[in-house]
């Protein structure tokens, strides 16, 4: 967590990785002075040589941050040019702190003597140089793998809440003109509360995030507000079982999950039948999974190969799509002929339990 914060602070990052740099520099050199049996007078030496080359690199880091924004050729000469510089300044002030400290006072004969050893004092100012371009260049990497990283998730995010969103408004149409003969023919309790069912069914589609999962138990409550409202669309031709298994209600599942398939049965289940409709609703634990399934005794479709062959239909094909968005490979989702007749449904998902749930 410490080098998280760290790398985030580039200025901070900067001053660390500097400093340390120059510290392992002085380092080295010292341990590679014991081959030359130097006297302890060299160790402050080293140690300005060290904070020398410190300071006169300090700069750098502005220039190539310009020369960054330049053409390459541009680029390159500001980058060769300014550590050229950089590593004759200090070459020259090493050899002052090696001829007035190391050799009290020692003048060369030769003013350009000063200048010597720079191509030793080139190769660290172009290591520090490479090192500083391979670290930013690393920093842009990360950053723009961030931000692919973040448009993909806002992506996904914005798949999922339009497969969740994408409900058949044909049970909203269904359930207004139900509304609607209701009160034509005076049964105003009952319409008002098929109105508050409505409500609540609708409010809780709206409210739960598409992204996140609900428990089943909560999905429960909302299924079973849907069905009252279908009930009263088509009164005793519709009755409905539910098969939950107590030990998988406070396990999530993408919320309205079942719904499509819910409104499938009805659609092409119960509404073709005058009477004896029945949808069956099982949730149980698999193993290490959540076996969830909903199953008509209607007439049945073509289903071939685990598939149902219906045109225009969105629900399945958007169940699918959902559970491959949120759990990759890790699902299956079967379509089937059910005893005696009718289509079942199953689905089978990881069983998930919300950790803050298991705490109080």
């Amino acid at each position: 967590m410490q080098w998280q914060k760290l790398y985030e602070n580039r200025e901070r990052l900067f001053w660390t990785l500097h400093t340390a740099g120059w510290g392992g520099f002085a380092i080295v050199y010292y341990i590679g002075s014991f081959l030359h049996d130097m006297r302890s007078i060299w160790l402050f030496v080293i140690v300005l040589n060290a904070y020398s080359g410190w300071l006169l690199t300090i700069p750098l880091r502005y220039i190539f941050r310009w020369a960054r924004q330049q053409n390459v050729w541009r680029m390159l000469l500001t980058v060769f040019g300014s550590a050229y510089l950089t590593a004759l300044a200090w070459a020259v002030v090493k050899n002052i702190n090696y001829w007035e400290i190391y050799k009290h006072g020692y003048r060369p004969d030769e003013w350009y003597m000063y200048f010597q050893n720079t191509i030793n004092s080139l190769i660290m100012v172009v290591c520090w140089s490479g090192l500083y371009f391979g670290i930013k260049n690393f920093q842009m990497l990360q950053k723009e793998k961030q931000n692919a990283l973040k448009a993909s998730t806002m992506a996904h995010q914005a798949h999922l809440k339009m497969l969740r969103y994408q409900l058949n408004p044909h049970f909203l149409f269904n359930t207004l003109n139900a509304i609607s003969t209701l009160v034509l023919m005076k049964e105003n309790k009952t319409a008002e509360a098929m109105v508050s069912r409505l409500s609540d069914f609708l409010r809780y589609s709206l409210d739960k995030d598409p992204i996140k999962k609900v428990p089943l138990q909560q999905e429960i409550q909302a299924l079973d507000l849907y069905l009252q409202i279908e009930k009263v669309r088509f009164d005793e031709r519709l009755s409905v079982t539910w098969d939950v298994q107590e030990s998988v209600k406070q396990g999530l599942v993408p919320s309205l999950i079942l719904q499509p398939l819910i409104e499938n049965a009805i659609k092409y289940a119960i509404s073709k039948m005058a009477a004896g409709g029945q949808i069956s609703i099982v949730a149980k634990s698999f193993g290490k999974d959540l076996l969830l399934e909903v199953a008509d005794n209607g007439p049945g479709a073509d289903i071939e190969k685990g598939q149902l062959h219906r045109n225009n239909g969105v629900g399945l094909p958007n169940i699918q799509e959902r559970l491959q968005s949120l759990y990759g490979d890790n699902f299956s989702f079967t379509i089937a002929h059910n005893q005696p007749t009718g289509v079942k449904v199953s689905i089978r998902i990881p069983f998930e339990v919300n950790e803050d749930a298991n705490q109080h």
